[in-house]
């Protein structure tokens, strides 16, 4: 197969899977058992890719927010956004300097995906019938910002997917969950790719020439932007159970066709 149809068939499944709460590590990895194994870098540079569809679909959001700093309402949203986003940077920086990098063995990853898939579906049946709230508190941004550090910390377990499911054990509804994690996603992923490029500029790191990286990130963005638009129409009515016994299949697949 060419290396360019390889890169293409990886971005679709990036963008598809970044922002769906179902481990695009996992997805990744799975993926590249037959298509070729890529660079960290790779895998890093083109989550920028669904980044940009966030920013696209959640524009007049983000807008508001940011035109609208002097509404209280607005500047609470966005101070609750950067110390989530602060809690996880400085820990990310500190598991990085820790040494903490890929799995080379595909079992981890795949005991996240599968775990973090019965996670859901228990999670979704405690939730039944309890009530929800639609404001993100004080302690469900701080618990979010501390969630996206189990997904670095254990990769297959999906930073989407840590992150709603914290919010939603907390009591935030659905789409609210939603909302503040694919907006804290833009700057977490957008700060991890750039210091994943300036780490390989500097240290002159092997990797696919950029020229395959950008055709996947590109491919990326247009196929998230396509995902997210579909993801907040469905979460207004529907549960993630289905996404829950997805991942148990694909973890379960990892195991035993990834060695």
């Amino acid at each position: 197969m060419a290396d360019w149809i390889s890169v293409v068939l990886l971005g679709l499944i990036e963008g598809i899977t970044e922002f769906l709460p179902v481990s695009s590590t996992g997805h990744l990895l799975l993926a590249e058992h037959w298509l070729g194994h890529r660079s960290e870098l790779f895998n890093v540079v083109i989550q920028t890719g669904a980044v940009l569809a966030v920013l696209a679909v959640f524009a007049g959001r983000a807008k508001d927010l940011v035109l609208g700093w002097s509404r209280p309402e607005n500047r609470d949203y966005l101070l609750k956004l950067a110390a989530a986003f602060v809690i996880t940077a400085i820990g990310g920086l500190a598991l990085k300097k820790a040494g903490l990098k890929l799995p080379k063995d595909p079992a981890p990853i795949a005991w996240a995906t599968l775990i973090g898939g019965v996670a859901f579906v228990g999670a979704e049946r405690w939730l039944r019938g309890r009530r929800t709230i639609v404001d993100v508190s004080w302690t469900i941004a701080l618990a979010i910002g501390a969630a996206q550090l189990i997904a670095v910390a254990f990769p297959g377990s999906s930073r989407s997917g840590t992150t709603i499911l914290v919010a939603l054990l907390l009591g935030l509804a659905r789409p609210a969950a939603v909302e503040f994690s694919f907006l804290l996603g833009i700057p977490t992923l957008l700060a991890a790719g750039a210091k994943e490029t300036l780490d390989a500029l500097k240290d002159k790191t092997p990797h696919e020439p950029w020229s395959l990286i950008l055709l996947a990130t590109a491919v990326a963005a247009v196929t998230a932007f396509v995902v997210v638009r579909w993801l907040l129409g469905y979460v207004r009515g529907h549960t993630f159970t289905p996404f829950g016994w997805y991942r148990i299949a694909v973890g379960a697949a990892i195991l035993l066709f990834v060695k």
